[in-house]
């Protein structure tokens, strides 16, 4: 008897030619702007160029939607930056720069998207035999959105080199900018698990959290003109910022979707409770909603832009009383309680990877700005009780087993946790961290 052995192809041997193409434009084009642009940079800023390029490519291999993405945002910020032609003037002349390409029109345009992405998901939660079709547009809105972002992204960055050398950073440096990485982040990581699960049921919690992100960040643009570039304050003139807040933002973004994933999970699992005050993640979520509207009233009562939070108010009214009447056909189309849970554990873990290596770079940082380590600053204190927080529920979930309603109550009790961190120590507390204030 003979027998045969069939060997699996290697990992390069699967690669398909398109695979090969892009990664021979990545290297060209990464060629390129390391010829056009090389002398504005640092040897750090140069090195990550160069990484950038199996980055890139390893992301478009693993994960193939994200090639055409790439593609598109490079295509677009390409000709974004033609039609500039050194000129930051011509932001107000030219057509599509205007209207649709020059950063605060992508970024406006992806506000817009986001808040549709979020009403096709939903609608799509309560329709029958058009459900799928509509969350399937949601979907498409989403990837939209991620794509209007980092073309926002990429093009703001171009023009802060058009008003000045010096000026010139990577739109990283403060709460209008981060918040449009938030976004797109949280928007993105949210995509890979809705391929990887097949199913988009999800998406209608996990872009309200980007909604209401966005709304934060359209508020912010009307009362501190936040879209306007700045030059860099001494502290965030250093390399360790490039690497330091997108690792932190990539923690925030997963720790949000996780507790979004946990919400959807208290839901499915309480579908069918027939008395109103046990519908505890529910009410909590409706106080949590518009406790952040009443806090931010208070904060900017005395500026304009305050009785904006009055309308969120409102919404957040009704998207609770929403959930609240149509949560067991909310239930039905959500995916198994053990996917929730998974899709909870995953992003968890994925965020405390990427916060921990933040802290560590964040660490560094400090002691090269202010020359030591760590100084107890509130922003610290809080990213501290962070990682604690997500390290205690890690170590329950691997050592203990944890799952199920605790695990869920957990992990939305840590988007309280992270979105003070994130959001409320720059409203209520000062310190070294203060040019992030509102």
């Amino acid at each position: 008897m003979t027998s045969t052995v069939t060997l699996n192809p290697g990992y390069f041997s699967r690669r398909s030619l398109a695979d090969w193409g892009f990664a021979l434009l990545a290297v060209l084009g990464v060629a390129w702007a390391f010829s056009r642009y090389s002398q504005a940079m640092d040897v750090y800023e140069q090195g990550i160029l160069l990484a950038s390029v199996p980055a890139a490519v390893a992301l478009a291999w693993f994960w193939r939607s994200t090639r055409t993405l790439m593609l598109a945002v490079a295509a677009l910020s390409l000709l974004a930056i033609y039609a500039y032609q050194g000129d930051l003037a011509r932001a107000e002349q030219v057509f599509w720069l205007k209207y649709f390409l020059s950063s605060q029109s992508a970024i406006l345009w992806m506000s817009m998207v986001f808040f549709i992405s979020t009403v096709f998901y939903w609608a799509g939660m309560f329709t029958k035999g058009q459900g799928h079709s509509l969350e399937t547009l949601g979907s498409r809105m989403a990837w939209l959105g991620v794509a209007l972002a980092l073309i926002g992204t990429m093009v703001r960055w171009y023009e802060s080199y058009l008003l000045g050398p010096d000026i010139g950073h990577i739109p990283v440096s403060n709460l209008y900018e981060v918040f449009v990485m938030f976004c797109w982040m949280t928007t993105g990581f949210y995509l890979y698990y809705e391929d990887h699960y097949q199913t988009r049921a999800l998406g209608a919690f996990v872009m309200l959290v980007v909604s209401a992100a966005v709304g934060f960040l359209l508020w912010y643009t009307l009362v501190r003109e936040a879209h306007a570039i700045q030059p860099l304050v001494p502290a965030l003139k250093s390399w360790w910022m490039k690497l330091h807040v997108p690792a932190n933002f990539i923690g925030y973004g997963t720790f949000a979707l996780a507790a979004m994933v946990a919400f959807a999970y208290l839901i499915k699992q309480q579908a069918h409770e027939t008395r109103w005050h046990k519908l505890t993640p529910i009410w909590l979520l409706g106080v949590a909603l518009c406790f952040v509207p009443i806090a931010f009233r208070v904060r900017v009562a005395a500026e304009a832009g305050g009785s904006y939070w009055l309308g969120y108010a409102a919404a957040s009214v009704l998207i609770i009383a929403g959930i609240l009447l149509g949560r067991r056909r909310i239930a039905e189309k959500l995916p198994a309680l053990e996917v929730l849970d998974d899709v909870m554990y995953k992003s968890i873990a994925v965020g405390f990877a990427f916060f921990t290596i933040a802290t560590v770079l964040g660490a560094l940082w400090a002691a090269e700005a202010w020359g030591g380590y760590w100084s107890w600053d509130p922003k610290e204190t809080w990213a501290l009780i962070v990682w604690l927080n997500y390290a205690a529920w890690l170590h329950m979930r691997l050592m203990k087993g944890l799952r199920g309603t605790v695990a869920a109550w957990w992990a939305l009790a840590g988007l309280a946790v992270t979105t003070f961190a994130f959001l409320g120590v720059n409203m209520f507390l000062s310190g070294l961290h203060s040019y992030g204030t509102l």
